[in-house]
């Protein structure tokens, strides 16, 4: 197998998900990426984006984890969860997967809006690295036809 180091850019959001979808994911049953509707939401993104998630053979490629995230609203927010002044804990899926270094800076901020449109935050947290290396196969070339003799 042939290893080479791509030159990327790390897309990681930062996506609030309910108490039972935290309970589920901690006690192991993955099926529930399939039923919660914003993460459901944000995986079907990755699947009709072909810049997003790209390591030779395979797409789609990303990586989660489950966590919290914890804000104090200020006075003028719209929150979708919390109240001004107060401290709020939320349970939080961070995804994160990685497009090309050499995609336009147009077609980066297309991306990112495209989560912006569909995330339930007011002020979502996406990130977006600067360039850097991760291992990658090169895609195969095609098996040569072998016709029976």
């Amino acid at each position: 197998m042939n290893i080479e180091l791509k030159a990327v850019r790390k897309l990681r959001i930062h996506w609030p998900i309910s108490t039972e979808t935290m309970t589920q994911l901690a006690s192991g049953d993955l099926h529930v990426l399939n039923s919660d509707p914003g993460i459901t939401a944000l995986l079907n993104e990755l699947q009709a984006t072909p810049e997003l998630g790209g390591f030779g053979n395979y797409h789609h490629v990303f990586e989660s984890s489950a966590g919290f995230e914890g804000f104090t609203v200020a006075e003028g927010a719209n929150p979708t969860l919390g109240i001004v002044g107060q401290r709020t804990i939320s349970p939080t899926f961070v995804f994160t997967t990685y497009f090309d270094d050499s995609l336009d800076q147009s077609t980066v901020q297309s991306l990112v809006q495209r989560i912006v449109d569909i995330h339930p935050w007011e002020v979502p947290v996406i990130e977006v690295s600067g360039p850097l290396s991760v291992s990658s196969t090169a895609v195969a070339a095609p098996a040569p036809s072998r016709l029976a003799s």
